[in-house]
């Protein structure tokens, strides 16, 4: 079967200082989930496929330097809300990192968005992306924070684009986590997991709604209970390829 390939493309000037690479997010699955264990007498969210698949889905990017997230407190430069590094170079601008304070005022979304009240009615930060992202023709993306495995202290702002035709570099717009941080100056670490890429190809969809009869859901849930591991993973699911 014929694979295909999403492209991942950045500056000459930034790959040569090795950077954290994007990769299939399999390789991120978190050490808490690794030691779970799950058996007869203990089923756990180990056995459970979808939960896994959320984990193993796409790809992830990582944040490509320190960051300092300074929320709802005063920086250096007397702003309350800000996101830094300690870059300083020539080709800080070019490869599209954060070397001077990015993000969105709040009166781009209405004071109903839960956002707004999550990130404490102040700016939103934005993580500036180096890597240039391509998908074959027909295909987008979905941009979410890394799925049951996010930073607690932040999150991007999920969206979707037509990585086929966009030429650009994507940004990611984050929201502080300022229910359980309403003061924040930390470092997120370079290479820490921050977005899950996952591709789609575009296809016209129509819904449609339908009873089910009686007996056939009677007989769907009496053959599900035949085993009592694995039952979905050997009957009903297919395996993906990511690498």
């Amino acid at each position: 079967m014929f694979e295909k390939i999403l492209k991942f493309k950045a500056s000459k000037d930034y790959l040569k200082h090795k950077p954290f690479l994007p990769e299939p997010i399999k390789l991120n699955i978190p050490e808490w989930y690794k030691k779970i264990k799950h058996k007869i007498d203990l089923k756990t969210v180990k056995g459970c496929i979808p939960f896994l698949d959320t984990l193993t889905t796409g790809y992830v990017l990582k944040t490509p330097i320190d960051l300092r997230i300074q929320f709802n407190c005063e920086d250096d430069k007397n702003r309350f809300n800000s996101i830094s590094s300690l870059i300083n170079h020539p080709y800080g601008d070019f490869a599209n990192l954060n070397t001077k304070p990015d993000g969105h005022p709040i009166e781009q979304l209405s004071k109903e968005c839960p956002f707004v009240n999550k990130n404490k009615d102040l700016p939103f930060l934005k993580i500036l992306n180096p890597w240039t992202i391509v998908t074959p023709p027909g295909y987008s993306c979905l941009f979410v924070p890394p799925l049951n495995n996010a930073d607690d202290k932040f999150s991007i702002i999920p969206g979707i684009v037509d990585t086929d035709t966009f030429p650009l570099k994507i940004n990611f717009p984050i929201i502080i986590n300022g229910d359980k941080y309403p003061v924040i100056d930390t470092i997120i670490k370079m290479g820490t997991p921050y977005v899950q890429i996952i591709p789609f190809r575009r296809e016209r969809w129509k819904m449609k709604i339908e009873s089910t009869p009686r007996i056939e859901e009677t007989t769907q849930q009496f053959g599900f209970q035949f085993k009592m591991l694995n039952n979905y993973k050997e009957k009903w699911w297919s395996k993906k390829s990511w690498k």
